[in-house]
């Protein structure tokens, strides 16, 4: 881990200012970028191990999607470091006003296992991009992963600029957190370990960000096209063996069209998956032992529909589909995070609100409806982070939109420019002439009130 005497060397290489100037900005992004390139068959093989993704998988959520992010922060860097010019109101004419991007100092990113590879160094972007050190902890639940994130980062950065430990989070994260005070903290994982976190940081008044998770609804609309809405359900739910944040967590579908949506989504997994997913090289395993158990006691909650199979030597849960879920279920209560889908049927929108509301400001929001007005009337009746009409999880693929979420989904965003300032201070500045310098302005005021009523208004 990082000693107390590590962590000061880093701070002291932040102060010296090496860091802000956007030449070594951009030449540690480029570093990053050739290097992840440069290792891309071990990411895919550590990745293989740890949670059995296939290349393609990889490639479109893992280090293709941080590709896509460095190429983005590197074209638009100079742009946002560039102070900002404001409009200045009329009491402070003809001053001129700027907003200047700050770097925090030296920040903590934490990341957890689902994706370990671009969840740890996606942040990690911004974080350069904003000109800040760094200590990243990875998730020791992905071991081979988090061996090749050390080579990248080993290769790539000083030790006291970007650090890294992939020690008992249990352990490293209160002893680091304890005795050296971090800029800000950024943490993705579950809410309860966010709460720990938040916890911490308060001591000290360091700033967080929080990426948690939570129950995200999916709505299907008795407007529909049932055939799309299942695959691209299917797709995002069952993908990396449905350990996403954002992955839906459980489907309310209108009454009228339940049966020929269930009958689609069974028709989509075996197109996706084959008769036997245990042997597709597109369908991902469990992490580990402790979630496969966690799991398979919710396949006890509801009438299997489909799938439902394991096999606890590969770490294997079938793509599972369950119905007559009783809302005090364990599993409408805890965050699913693997490939078992409740659908439950719903007559008016009061009904699908109030099994929402009962976990509320979840990450993820999914609408599936081809009625504009049906649309609106649940983008405004639900209160969550981010979400997709007509589609699920692919809005956080689109870094021109913040990722976040909200109560105990989380605190914060980032993504593209939103990472950048997540991880800036935004400074305030007004720059005023001296050649104008009316008297009227000073004491004494008596007598002014009607200017200034016109001043400022």
């Amino acid at each position: 881990m990082p000693t107390l005497n590590q962590l000061n060397a880093i701070r002291t290489f932040y102060n010296s200012g090496v860091t802000k100037s956007y030449g070594f900005r951009k030449q540690q992004l480029e570093k990053l970028r050739d290097i992840v390139i440069a290792h891309e068959q071990g990411i895919y093989d550590a990745l293989f191990i740890d949670l059995k993704k296939s290349p393609e998988e990889c490639w479109i959520t893992e280090n293709g999607f941080l590709l896509a992010e460095i190429n983005n922060s590197i074209k638009k860097l100079e742009t946002w470091m560039r102070p900002k010019k404001v409009t200045t109101n009329l009491m402070n004419l003809p001053s001129k006003s700027y907003i200047y991007s700050e770097p925090l100092g030296v920040v903590l990113i934490i990341s957890p296992w689902n994706y370990p590879f671009q969840l740890l160094l996606t942040p990690l972007i911004g974080a350069i991009a904003a000109g800040n050190c760094v200590v990243l902890k990875s998730s020791e639940f992905a071991p081979a992963t988090a061996a090749i994130i050390q080579k990248i980062i080993s290769l790539s950065f000083e030790e006291k600029y970007v650090s890294i430990t992939n020690e008992d989070g249990a352990v490293i994260i209160p002893q680091m957190m304890n005795n050296f005070s971090f800029d800000h903290v950024f943490y993705t994982g579950s809410t309860q370990v966010g709460k720990i976190i938040y916890e911490m940081a308060a001591k000290n008044l360091v700033p967080v960000t929080l990426e948690l998770g939570g129950k995200s609804p999916c709505v299907v609309e008795k407007e529909v096209n049932a055939k799309v809405a299942a695959r691209r359900i299917v797709m995002t739910k069952f993908s990396n063996a449905g350990q996403m944040c954002v992955a839906p967590d459980y489907v309310l579908v209108h009454s009228s069209v339940k049966e020929a949506f269930v009958q689609e989504l069974k028709n989509a997994i075996n197109e996706f998956y084959g008769p036997d997913p245990s042997v597709n090289e597109n369908f991902g395993k469990i992490i580990n032992e402790k979630q496969f158990d966690r799991l398979c006691q919710y396949l006890q909650e509801g009438t299997v529909i489909h799938g439902g199979k394991t096999d606890k030597n590969k770490l294997y849960i079938e793509p599972t589909l369950l119905q007559d879920v009783t809302l005090d279920a364990k599993v409408m209560s805890d965050e699913i995070f693997g490939p078992i889908l409740p659908v439950i049927s719903f007559t008016e929108m009061k009904e699908a609100l109030d099994i929402i509301e009962q976990h509320k400001n979840p990450l993820a929001f999914y609408v599936f409806t081809s009625n504009k007005q049906k649309e609106e009337e649940w983008l405004q009746a639900v209160a969550f982070g981010g979400g997709c009409v007509n589609n699920a999880a692919l809005h956080l693929t689109n870094h021109h939109l913040p990722f976040g979420g909200r109560g105990f989904s989380g605190t914060g965003s980032y993504h593209g420019k939103f990472s950048f300032d997540t991880f800036s201070h935004k400074k305030a500045v007004m720059k005023t002439p001296v050649w104008f310098d009316p008297a009227m302005k000073y004491p004494p005021m008596k007598g002014k009130m009607k200017l200034l009523k016109w001043l400022i208004r």
